[in-house]
């Protein structure tokens, strides 16, 4: 008998250190299912290899009444499966109307609204960007300083006073914003 199979026999009679021991033990092998699960999924999947694995380990592992297992190879089967739910439950959630279900995502490249090609469009941008800047005044700002003053993230961030990350999440909002106003 393996020293998996001892630990899961002592997971199962609801030691709790015992299950601090067996992660360490499976770990390589859980990740190695998640990656092959998750090359399985479409383009863009947003889940990671190591959050799966967690997440599994966590359904598998951290409940009141600890499952018995006959063995290395029933535990593995069983976080395969768990693995596929938690994949299952993640595709009924994007598809749900609270996160966009139905909705494909469409690129907002810098110049369909960079580049303005007639009056009425100029006219229109401007109208947004003003709708923009009452709703978000720091968001517009952004959007002045990265598309009229043709400065980077970073910079932009810069002269906002604000970390990247934020200036990033403010930039995917904005375009959003304006994208939403234009179409």
């Amino acid at each position: 008998m393996g020293d998996v199979t001892r630990i899961l026999q002592r997971v199962a009679a609801g030691e709790q250190i015992a299950s601090d021991e067996l992660l360490p033990l499976v770990y390589e092998r859980l990740r190695q299912l998640a990656v092959s699960k998750l090359q399985q999924e479409h383009p863009g999947h947003t889940l990671q290899p190591t959050a799966l694995v967690h997440e599994a380990y966590l359904r598998l592992v951290d409940v009141p009444q600890a499952p018995w297992w006959d063995g290395r190879s029933h535990f593995f089967a069983a976080a395969a499966e768990a693995m596929r739910r938690i994949l299952v439950e993640q595709a009924r959630r994007k598809r749900s109307l609270k996160h966009g279900g139905g909705r494909t995502r469409q690129p907002l490249d810098e110049l369909s609204i960079a580049m303005p090609e007639d009056e009425e469009y100029v006219l229109a941008v401007h109208e947004a960007l003003g709708k923009l800047e009452r709703t978000d005044r720091q968001a517009a700002e952004l959007v002045k300083l990265r598309f009229f003053a043709g400065l980077s993230g970073r910079e932009a961030a810069e002269i906002l006073q604000v970390s990247p990350r934020t200036a990033d999440r403010i930039w995917v909002y904005a375009r959003a914003f304006l994208f939403n106003e234009l179409a």
